[in-house]
């Protein structure tokens, strides 16, 4: 079987930092070039891979600010379509527009859709509803306006996060700085449970940092360490007491909540999105619908076990899983 991955090329595939869609379609092609398949992944020059590399920018479009994301996109994605012909599979991890050219080819495309970064895209989902194959990452992510072949959940590399036992007493956001995100609300329930916080991520939306975020930062009990890369991601995250994940918006699945609870950190989310999916309440986190229910779940973090927070994590969002999951469905699609 040859497939063809295509990534986002905002980032390198995978990313040195952030870049979530990078990282899982990095897990996807390595996973499926483990099990021999013959892989090739179209993405920036500069992504690492065991597989073919095709690629039509020496990197990613937020990395560079000459280049025009609109033009690069159409080279990137009309690269692989104009060799379409050489794949049994393509799996199309980047987004809705590479789908304009699923009913001017043969080889059948798989999409995983990573989310809805607006309501006006799932227009172009509809119109290829009958001729794609698409993949929710979760089950709350998915359009009632949509058909969909199969949920299959993201999937980590579980040997890059080192479990730790005792963790040191610090609360931990990690991810985009954006509101969405939650970062001004975790600042409320470490200062509520007098708890020091450390804040990790991409500066998303500077006004928000500048109005929301920097006035609490003062190096003692509220630091901001920037946006950090696997290897402080992954010290972080273990030494953690536990991760905040106040989100305000239906995430379609959180990495940095796998990656805490691979590490044996428990999670404490709003009950919103895919939490319900990704955290095992009051076992691997809590999921609560408030600042002063996060902050009283705080105090309740002792009788969290953080060797079952692994054991959850691994058993169910491991890149393994994530492989068997899609070679199950390009057998079954190659088969109809």
């Amino acid at each position: 079987m040859k497939i063809a991955i295509l990534s986002s090329i905002a980032w390198r595939t995978p990313p040195q930092k952030y870049g979530p869609w990078e990282q899982v379609a990095s897990n996807i092609a390595e996973g499926l070039i483990e099990k021999g398949l013959d892989v090739t992944l179209f993405a920036t020059a500069n992504s690492i891979t065991k597989g073919k590399l095709q690629a039509v920018c020496e990197q990613g479009y937020a990395e560079d600010s000459t280049i025009d994301p609109k033009v690069v996109e159409c080279l990137h994605i009309s690269n692989l379509m104009e060799q379409a012909h050489k794949f049994d599979i393509i799996h199309n991890n980047f987004d809705f527009l590479s789908l304009s050219y699923s009913r001017l080819i043969k080889t059948p495309i798989v999409t995983t859709i990573h989310g809805f970064s607006s309501p006006k895209i799932i227009p172009v989902y509809k119109k290829y509803n009958s001729s794609s194959y698409y993949v929710s990452i979760s089950n709350s992510d998915r359009s009632r306006e949509l058909d969909y072949i199969a949920t299959v959940y993201n999937g980590i590399n579980t040997d890059e996060f080192i479990f730790n036992e005792l963790p040191e007493d610090y609360l931990l956001f990690f991810g985009r700085i954006h509101p969405h995100k939650g970062v001004y609300e975790s600042i409320q329930i470490a200062k509520n449970t007098n708890r020091k916080l450390i804040i990790s991520g991409l500066i998303q939306d500077q006004e928000y940092f500048d109005k929301k975020v920097k006035p609490f930062i003062n190096d003692v009990d509220i630091v901001y360490v920037g946006n950090s890369g696997p290897d402080v991601r992954n010290k972080l995250l273990g030494n953690a007491s536990a991760l905040l994940h106040p989100i305000s918006f239906d995430e379609p699945f959180g990495l940095s909540v796998v990656e805490a609870m691979l590490c044996g950190t428990p999670v404490i989310a709003f009950n919103r999105g895919s939490m319900p999916e990704l955290i095992s309440d009051n076992k691997t986190g809590f999921l609560v619908n408030s600042i002063d229910e996060a902050s009283e779940s705080v105090n309740n973090l002792k009788h969290i076990n953080r060797s079952y927070c692994r054991e959850w994590a691994n058993s169910k969002f491991s890149k393994e899983q994530m492989v068997e999951g899609y070679l199950s469905l390009y057998e079954k699609i190659l088969c109809i």
